[in-house]
């Protein structure tokens, strides 16, 4: 079993930043990658940002040059930081950890991103 805690959510003005964290615990050691789902009211949940755990990195087409993604292996955390935001990127953002054994997608709680216009 996994389970991750998100933090750092807020409101903030466009074109200001924030950081997400999310940390890991119980089998994390048997993850593969880490990520970032976000989902809008109305709309489906889709991926913002995915890390691998030899390094690579995925992000969806309207993030990217803007949000980037880290992993602390140390600390089992995740981290997504969110440069010149947009009211768009307004949803609840959540983490997620793929376990390497088994597929299996686990999902935080959620945590509220804001953007003002």
């Amino acid at each position: 079993q996994v389970q991750l805690v998100e933090s750092g959510g807020g409101l903030v003005q466009a074109g200001g930043s924030l950081r997400l964290s999310c940390a890991g615990s119980g089998s994390i050691f048997r993850i593969k990658a880490m990520g970032w789902y976000r989902q809008a009211p109305g709309k489906q949940r889709e991926l913002v940002a995915e890390i691998i755990s030899g390094g690579s990195t995925n992000y969806a087409d309207s993030v990217k040059d803007r949000f980037t993604i880290s992993r602390d292996n140390a600390k089992n955390t995740v981290y997504l930081q969110m440069n010149s935001l947009k009211p768009e990127d307004t949803a609840i953002y959540y983490c997620t950890a793929v376990s390497a054994t088994t597929a299996y997608r686990y999902w935080g709680q959620g945590t509220q991103v804001t953007v003002s216009s």
